[in-house]
């Protein structure tokens, strides 16, 4: 159910985001700001900054950001949701839920995940007691998959019947029909979606099951070795991933997560005492996935195949590491074998696997250089090329460089070439992926000042700003937001795109000490220079007159009695500019 509006916002006034933040991180007061070491990624120099007065936290390194509620869902890994109920909890508050829509959502869903689990207890008891199951438990016996492993990871056996679910596990028709479990066939009977298989249910990171996954036996005359459930109102498969409950203490742990393909490599992984791997469900790995698993890592081994799709692939992985700070490599398997054998026959092999794997760019060099001997002079050039072509597609300059310097090494072509192509290198996705870092670099001039002034001491600047002085479009895009919002920095975080959502997060967190009138002067006067100097000649005599007195007001903003009337008179005549522009004028 809907918690009550004021509700959350009682919460938000009355609990202290420095308390609530100072239970999982060592705070230490510095100016109007208290700052730790962020607790999402390792550093050994603080750049976690927390401040009270706006209720918000951002660290500098990883621009992880939020109020106290992301902060309770990034660091305790549960929903919004059950971060207000922790929360209130914490205060000694007492929830009232609502009965609208949002209600009925949470109702049904509710419904949905106690419908899977029945199905989930059902199929699971069928594999470990049923007398048909004896074939599928031979067969998982012969992978390595014991009774207990069976029970860790709730593994089921779908009987080869039409209805043996339906009939027998005492689920709702109609919730069997939208959790994808059954469907009502030609002759309008209803029947199971999953028959003659092996499953293995697939849990949310909160430790709800969503879906199934099933594989036949061997010997099974089904063409499809594999099936998945069909997407849901609880499922997604781009949003989910398969073992990520039983994975995530040794992914924080380890502040690292393998990523698989299949059930099996998964559970393999944490035979082989590796249990932080987790596997797509049937899909192509997604910047979803990136986005959820960013909350409790940022490195990421690939336990796949990873260089299947080739540069379009690349573009990817490499936007994904700049945009989420995620460092991605890859785990090469001797052989070719999956994880999955691996765990059974050399498990020492699979751990030495991970421990080795390559940054994602060396992993698609090796592809192109491993193992060649070129025996021309053409061919040396041609192998060189090759390489560089996969170097450049790296949106980093340096990185582009470095490895220029290790294939001139590995070729025998002179390393000053190969680096001046690096330099000269750039793709279409460079200015794609660099986009993010450019905005995490965004210099804090005068118009930052002043948005941050605007957040966190509205009446002290409000009355002296105006579009016009913002000629960053960022900068410009966050004033309007905040402008809108009143100064309320939640309300302009959702009218906020997201490049301007940025410049407000780091205005309400940053600690500043200056004189909001001196930074609006200094800011109208970069403005009318701007604007003077974008003036093309004209023998208009209004507008000669009306650029004179506007040099006239500039020189009077720094004389004390004519200050306000001389800023009043800039910003109106700045304003009227722009709309001038605009209309083209």
């Amino acid at each position: 159910m809907a918690i009550a509006d004021d509700d959350i916002e009682r919460i938000r006034s009355t609990v202290s985001i420095v308390d609530v933040v100072g239970q999982h991180v060592q705070l230490k007061r510095t100016g109007r700001n208290w700052v730790g070491l962020c607790p999402f990624h390792a550093e050994k120099t603080p750049s976690f900054n927390v401040r009270e007065e706006t209720g918000r936290y951002r660290c500098f390194g990883c621009d992880k950001s939020g109020d106290v509620f992301t902060f309770v869902q990034e660091i305790e890994h549960v929903d919004f949701v059950g971060a207000v109920e922790n929360l209130a909890a914490r205060a000694g508050i007492q929830l009232n839920y609502t009965s609208g829509a949002q209600s009925k959502e949470r109702a049904r869903r509710k419904k949905l995940v106690e419908a899977m689990q029945t199905a989930v207890d059902w199929y699971h008891e069928r594999l470990l007691s049923s007398p048909d199951a004896r074939a599928a438990r031979d067969y998982l016996r012969s992978r390595g998959l014991s009774g207990e492993i069976a029970r860790q990871f709730k593994l089921g056996w779908a009987p080869d019947d039409w209805d043996a679910l339906a009939n027998g596990a005492g689920i709702d028709a109609r919730l069997l029909i939208d959790n994808g479990l059954a469907f009502t066939n030609r002759r309008n009977r209803l029947q199971d979606a999953f028959r003659g298989r092996v499953l293995f249910p697939i849990f949310t990171e909160n430790n709800e099951p969503v879906a199934i996954g099933g594989r036949i036996l061997p010997g099974s005359s089904d063409p499809a070795k594999y099936k998945n459930s069909s997407e849901t109102p609880i499922y997604t498969k781009s949003k989910t991933l398969y073992g990520l409950n039983w994975a995530k203490g040794d992914i924080v742990n380890q502040h690292q997560v393998i990523v698989c393909e299949g059930y099996t490599d998964v559970i393999g992984f944490h035979r082989a005492g590796l249990p932080r791997a987790v596997a797509t469900c049937g899909t192509a790995f997604t910047e979803e996935h990136v986005r959820l698993l960013k909350r409790y890592a940022s490195k990421v081994v690939l336990a796949f195949d990873a260089d299947a799709a080739g540069q379009g692939a690349a573009e990817r992985f490499y936007e994904w590491e700049d945009k989420y700070q995620v460092e991605v490599s890859v785990a090469s398997f001797p052989g070719g074998k999956d994880p999955g054998e691996m765990a059974q026959t050399d498990p020492d092999a699979l751990a030495k696997a991970v421990d080795e794997a390559k940054p994602f760019l060396g992993f698609r060099l090796g592809r192109v250089l491993d193992h060649q001997t070129p025996q021309s002079p053409e061919a040396v050039a041609r192998l060189g090329e090759a390489a560089m072509a996969v170097v450049n597609e790296h949106p980093n300059v340096n990185v582009r460089k470095l490895y220029a310097g290790e294939v001139a090494a590995q070729v025998g072509l002179p390393i000053n070439d190969l680096v001046s192509m690096a330099e000269r290198g750039t793709r279409r996705p460079q200015v794609r992926v660099q986009q993010p870092k450019q905005r995490a670099q965004r210099r804090q001039n005068g118009e930052f000042v002043a948005i941050t002034l605007l957040v966190q001491d509205w009446d002290a600047i409000a009355p002296w700003l105006v579009e016009a002085l913002f000629a960053d479009e960022v900068y410009r895009r966050a004033f309007l937001a905040v402008a809108e919002a009143g100064g309320e920095v939640d309300k302009s975080l959702e009218i906020a795109d997201p490049e301007a959502r940025d410049v407000i997060e780091r205005a309400a967190v940053v600690d500043l000490e200056v004189d909001a009138e001196i930074e609006a002067v200094n800011l109208i006067r970069a403005a009318v220079r701007r604007e003077l100097s974008m003036r093309r000649a004209s023998d208009d005599p209004e507008l000669i007159r009306l650029d004179a007195e506007a040099r006239v007001r500039m020189e009077a903003l720094g004389e004390e009695e004519r200050s306000l009337e001389a800023a009043g008179w800039l910003l109106g005549w700045l304003e009227g500019r722009s709309e001038a522009r605009e209309h083209g004028g």
